[in-house]
């Protein structure tokens, strides 16, 4: 019974980096997609970067969150901030300067 603690630790430790890593993907999937289907116009009018720049980004990130399997590498954490920045700064600015139909 003495190293049931430990087993228990590591259990609980790898249920918490699924976790993150499955809310990395669907954050930065979410604003991939959202940066997919934008006007190209829009992003200028906001003063942000353009279109395809936050495509890049996402994606780029996206990916090296793919591969390296894991929200807690570098890549993973910047993934996550790209993706946070999106949306809670461009997405807003581009809902904004919409027309205000129900976009998401």
């Amino acid at each position: 019974m003495a190293h049931a603690a430990p087993i228990f630790a590591f259990d609980v430790r790898t249920v918490i980096d699924l976790i993150l890593f499955v809310f990395a993907l669907i954050v930065q999937g979410v604003a991939l997609v959202h940066a997919i289907t934008q006007r190209s116009d829009a992003f200028p009018a906001i003063g942000t970067l353009p279109k395809g720049g936050w495509i890049a980004i996402l994606a780029v990130t996206l990916l090296l969150t793919l591969l390296t399997q894991t929200s807690l590498s570098i890549f993973g954490l910047i993934g996550i901030a790209a993706a946070l920045i999106y949306l809670l700064d461009v997405r807003v600015g581009l809902r904004e300067l919409g027309d205000n139909r129900g976009s998401w």
